[in-house]
């Protein structure tokens, strides 16, 4: 069997047939986590996880770019959110009180997302900041909760390394689609993360090895992921599905040299681990 997860079947691009989407991947053994954005997509998650007694479960959290700062505005994605919601201002009780909710197994997720950003220096300082509070904001809900956490990343591995180090003491959690260098790999994997590779692995990012982190990564650390709908494999055409997390597991399967028998085996082990789904 294989787990996704960070599937996002929760989304409006599932809206016509995501029981149809879930019962592939079900048919063919594989589970999936479906992850939140926002409160509206994190309930949706919630409810979806609820209709299956295993193999479906959910993730609760606030995604940076859904953050109201007053500081940038994000145009709506139509393949996430059906209409255009306001950002958010982060609720603790209104989240803790959903990722009580059964089948919830991670917070998350959430972190830090500098890619859309204020032109201005002093914009640009508040703006971060305000993501910096949002983030340990969510790390006290999931430290109350005893639940690990799903970490987004882009374009900060730097501060977010900074502020993982200076605040917490034990942290189980992974880092998602990891886009990074070796370095910050190594930084992450002190802190005892696990790391998430998904469809982007099969891009050229400048600066990016992306063969060279699957190699570094010890295999008791990896997760595999689609982040469906988007970061479809190359190997298909069209909208992404946790089904397709099976070409991430032949690609990493061919760079440690493994079967994918063996990485399907111990990607799974891990994720049950980690999530105790």
């Amino acid at each position: 069997m294989l787990v996704d997860t960070h599937a996002h079947v929760n989304f409006n691009a599932y809206k016509k047939d995501a029981k149809e989407v879930i019962y592939r991947s079900l048919n063919s053994d594989v589970w999936m986590i479906n992850i939140g954005t926002n409160y509206e997509t994190s309930k949706k998650a919630v409810e979806i996880a609820q209709n299956y007694e295993k193999g479906v479960y959910a993730a609760v959290g606030l995604h940076p770019i859904h953050l109201e700062t007053g500081l940038v505005k994000i145009k709506n994605d139509k393949e996430e959110i059906e209409v255009n919601t306001r950002e958010e201002e982060f609720d603790y009780q209104k989240y803790k009180n959903l990722a009580k909710k059964p089948k919830v197994v991670a917070i998350g997720e959430f972190g830090l997302d500098y890619y859309w950003r204020p032109k201005t220096t002093k914009k640009k300082a508040l703006f971060k900041q305000k993501q910096k509070d949002l983030l340990l904001t969510q790390l006290e809900v999931a430290k109350e909760l005893n639940l690990p956490v799903i970490f987004h990343c882009r374009v900060a591995h730097d501060d977010l390394i900074k502020i993982l180090i200076e605040h917490i003491e034990q942290l189980k959690g992974v880092m998602h689609g990891f886009v990074g260098t070796a370095e910050q790999l190594l930084e992450y994997l002190k802190m005892g993360l696990y790391i998430g590779f998904n469809g982007i692995i099969f891009k050229n990012i400048e600066g990016i090895n992306f063969e060279e982190n699957i190699k570094k990564t010890p295999l008791d650390k990896i997760l595999i992921e689609t982040d469906c709908p988007y970061l479809t494999p190359p190997q298909i055409e069209g909208r992404n599905e946790p089904i397709f997390v099976k070409y991430i597991a032949e690609k990493i399967a061919k760079i440690r040299n493994l079967s994918f028998g063996e990485i399907s085996e111990i990607t799974t082990i891990n994720a049950k681990k980690l999530f105790g789904i």
